[in-house]
């Protein structure tokens, strides 16, 4: 039996990170068959496969889709066999009853002068006297065969999962410098001048002295009690902490690997939320400016954790 796209760089690993997009191919012969799978996966929720096998070959199909879910998580699969036999001589053989019923029927009509009598080879050439049936494999020799068939699908199913895992891989590093970016991101925030308790109040005593000095019969009391309430919802330190919480949960996830899309795609979320909440509670421009550039790293993170499974 013959394999393609067998050789990866990183062997399986059940501690890897890996895409769910990917492609093999695996093909073999025994006998007189021949046979050939293909196996494409490509991203999805959960994990959709669709199998496609010629007539005859239900058993295989069974066994088949056991064997992709217990290797895959996640991702939508696609898995094609082809089988082809060989050309092989057919058994003839003459149906004596439907010979006996032609000759007797010829016996009923009159012969016309201009014609001759029938001959073997017309008489055998009429549909139904002469059958051709197709070897047939035997108990043994079918299960031979498709297990040969289902061996080739195992190669070309680590194949698919070793290419996924090659792309993981790579994936798995861009991911970690996102991560690492977004903390970054978050400690130049929390270090922001403008966050300093000393800016922020004099930054609230100088709004006040504006109210005042533009505005008759405020009570000054009232007002520095409205500012104080601003300035607590204005605080951006429960978002900053929960940023870089997430940032190291989604780097122990990394760590950790298996099936690890569903949770960095929460996580990613949580990131998102966080950030944007951060945007909104901003009152200053320098906080804004890193809250934007924050948005634009979660929201690639978003997307490349997309195909993690």
């Amino acid at each position: 039996m013959s394999v393609a796209n067998m050789s990866v760089n990183m062997p399986p690993s059940s501690t890897t990170v890996a895409s769910m997009t990917g492609f093999a191919r695996a093909r073999g012969s025994l006998g007189s068959w021949s046979y050939a799978w293909e196996i494409k996966s490509v991203n999805a929720k959960g994990l959709d496969l669709r199998l496609k096998v010629p007539p005859g070959f239900d058993s295989v199909e069974v066994k088949a889709r056991a064997a992709l879910s217990g290797r895959l998580a996640r991702g939508s699969v696609f898995a094609n066999l082809t089988a082809r036999r060989a050309e092989a001589e057919g058994i003839a053989r003459v149906n004596r009853a439907a010979l006996d019923k032609l000759l007797a029927a010829l016996d009923d009509v009159p012969l016309h002068a201009n014609l001759r009598p029938a001959s073997l080879d017309g008489l055998l050439a009429v549909k139904g006297v002469v059958e051709v049936s197709e070897p047939e494999d035997d108990e043994t020799a079918r299960a031979a065969l498709d297990a040969s068939i289902l061996a080739a699908l195992v190669a070309a199913l680590e194949s698919l999962v070793a290419a996924r895992e090659a792309e993981g891989f790579a994936l798995a590093a861009v991911l970690g410098a996102r991560l690492e970016r977004i903390g970054t991101l978050a400690a130049e925030a929390d270090a922001l001048p403008g966050r300093q308790p000393e800016a922020v109040r004099q930054r609230l005593a100088q709004q006040v002295a504006r109210l005042l000095e533009s505005a008759e019969g405020l009570d000054p009391a009232r007002l520095h009690q409205e500012a104080v309430l601003l300035a607590v919802k204005a605080d951006v330190r429960e978002e900053l902490d929960r940023l870089t919480a997430h940032v190291l949960a989604g780097r122990k996830l990394l760590a950790q690997g298996g099936s690890i899309g569903r949770r960095l795609d929460f996580l990613a979320q949580e990131l998102s939320r966080e950030t944007n909440t951060l945007c909104a509670k901003s009152n200053d421009p320098a906080l804004t400016a890193i809250g934007l550039e924050l948005k634009i790293e979660v929201e690639q993170l978003r997307e490349q954790v997309q195909n993690i499974e």
